[in-house]
């Protein structure tokens, strides 16, 4: 299944405090449980003012309903063409 790298634009995200993080956490998950196992959410980094977050999922419309339902931004969403690391230089 395609993995996805969702660019959500989040003013002061990165000054979130913990229990506001949650919150969001708890109703990405509420919505992911009702969409049923077709969309599965990896994990999300917090910058300043954006959350970057890696999901995987049939296509881009599951994404979209994901963030719809939740009522989350998904500014840009990118599938993920491959994957690298230091040790695709060896």
């Amino acid at each position: 299944m395609p993995k996805y790298v969702i660019e959500r634009e989040i003013p002061g995200a990165g000054n979130m405090t913990p229990q506001e993080l949650q919150a969001v956490s708890q109703k990405s998950c509420s919505v992911l449980n009702s969409m049923g196992p077709r969309i599965q959410w990896l994990q999300s980094f917090v910058t300043g003012d954006k959350i970057y977050c890696v999901y995987i999922a049939p296509d881009k419309q599951a994404v979209r309903e994901h963030a719809e339902s939740g009522g989350f931004p998904a500014n840009r969403i990118s599938e993920v063409k491959t994957i690298i690391d230091p040790t695709t230089a060896e």
